[in-house]
């Protein structure tokens, strides 16, 4: 087989292809294999028909153009191995004339990752937040552990922020009752904003018995973005009451015996959460300054699969049904032309993103182990509430696991040049990464060469 390449800009290239007939042998023998079973000649047991009998019935232009069709694929593949070309995306395909006998040729068209010239990383520099940990975070965490601790007791008062109430729901809409944007019994938390719109309004003042009807937009279901009169009903409401702050109760949350001692511990715990936070901003930080400074070069098919990709989910969702999706853009606040364009600036990002971690990767020769795989599978599969091999069997049938190993790849490509970077927090003080990110390859040998001279 013989593969040229024909570069068509730096976002796309041309294979021409072209198959000597005789490679095909291989296909023509699985294909009269697979015909014979499936065609009843008179005189031949199934399978044992002769080629030229199922040749006579069928076609030799059709089984040409069967051998073909299925034979693209693995030339194709062949193709973009033996060019080196690094294909992304599906290719677009065009078959010239079949002839039997003859040389088989075809073209495709495919999206490439661009050559990307990478800076010096050591020129970059970002700026994070400084890490301060007052009395007031520490002083948040303890509310919390009281809370967890805090019991519910029921008031005759009415509701008031930070209570616990039962509530029984029900919508309508222009009259017509919405089922499902109707409950009873549900517990919520006043004030805390994670039902819908004017809710936690409306339930402020009133008592176990109450009634109240208030305006809302719904935001999901038949009726989104219509305006809907929900009425609530108060079954009962609980304030929680919170423990003392003494040492009892530092003996009772934690392994320790005063508040003093808790609270030493906890500011602890802040802290290094709040490292943990400034480690994240100085990757996002990093990859931000890499995205300004590095010019890449977008494939616009790429781009639109991502486009198309984002959109079909909230389409599907709404059994692509043209008025529901009117319904929840304006329920989003926005427009079909703002949602389009908001979609390609996210798509742009994605792309470009990729395409230099891609880079990076390959330039730091970035490798990840089969414990790294795992550890990330094991994670997504967690948050999703799945079991670990159900998660792994559905990945495997989605053709997934390659793009979990490329997300990988990407993170560890980019953790490991941050150390070349300099940060400084918003204090001005240089920050040290190692803790994080640990120290590239350079670091090492020269501290190593420092060791063995000393």
């Amino acid at each position: 087989m013989k593969s040229t390449v024909e570069q068509l800009s730096p976002t796309r290239v041309k294979l021409n292809v072209e198959v000597p007939f005789e490679e095909l042998s291989g296909e023509f023998d699985r294909a009269y294999k697979s015909l014979a079973q499936q065609i009843r000649i008179p005189g031949f047991r199934p399978g044992k028909a002769p080629a030229k009998l199922i040749e006579a019935r069928v076609g030799r232009d059709s089984i040409l153009a069967q051998v073909v069709n299925d034979a693209l694929p693995s030339k194709y593949s062949q193709a973009v191995d033996e060019t080196e070309t690094k294909a992304i995306g599906q290719p677009e395909i065009d078959l010239a004339e079949l002839v039997y006998g003859e040389t088989v040729t075809f073209t495709a068209e495919v999206d490439v990752r661009p050559t990307i010239e990478l800076p010096d990383y050591s020129t970059l520099a970002v700026e994070v937040d400084a890490i301060e940990v007052d009395d007031s975070a520490v002083d948040e965490e303890i509310e919390g552990l009281r809370a967890r601790f805090g019991t519910l007791q029921g008031v005759e008062r009415g509701a008031e922020n930070g209570d616990f109430v039962s509530i029984d729901l029900a919508a309508t809409v222009d009259g017509e009752p919405v089922d499902e944007a109707s409950t009873e019994g549900l517990s919520h938390e006043v004030g805390s904003g994670q039902l819908i719109d004017g809710l936690d309004d409306a339930l402020v003042g009133l008592k176990a018995g109450d009634t109240k009807v208030f305006p809302t937009k719904l935001v999901a279901g038949d009726h989104v973005g219509e305006e809907a009169q929900v009425t609530v009903t108060v079954n009962s409401v609980k304030e929680r009451e919170l423990p003392e702050l003494d040492d009892e109760f530092a003996q009772m949350a934690s392994e320790f015996d005063t508040v003093a001692e808790l609270r030493e511990s906890l500011a602890d715990q802040v802290k290094q959460s709040k490292k943990v936070e400034q480690a994240n901003a100085i990757r996002d930080k990093v990859l931000e300054k890499l995205l300004e400074t590095v010019e890449i070069p977008l494939p616009e098919k790429v781009v639109d699969d991502e486009i198309e990709g984002q959109q079909h989910q909230v389409i599907h969702a709404l059994g692509h049904d043209d008025e529901q999706l009117a319904k929840f853009l304006e329920a989003q606040g926005t427009t079909r032309e703002e949602w389009d364009a908001e979609a390609r600036e996210s798509a742009e990002k994605s792309v470009k993103t990729q395409l230099l971690l891609d880079a990076i990767a390959d330039q730091q020769e970035t490798e990840v182990g089969q414990d790294e795989l795992t550890q990330q599978i094991l994670f997504q599969a967690q948050r999703y509430g799945m079991q670990p091999q159900e998660f792994i069997q559905q990945l495997q049938n989605a053709g997934q696991v390659g793009a979990v190993y490329a997300d990988v790849r990407r993170g560890k490509a980019l953790a490991g040049i941050v150390s070349d970077v300099a940060v400084t927090d918003s204090n001005g003080t240089a920050v040290e990464t190692d803790e994080f990110f640990g120290k590239n390859d350079a670091d090492e040998d020269a501290t190593d060469d420092e060791n063995a001279e000393s």
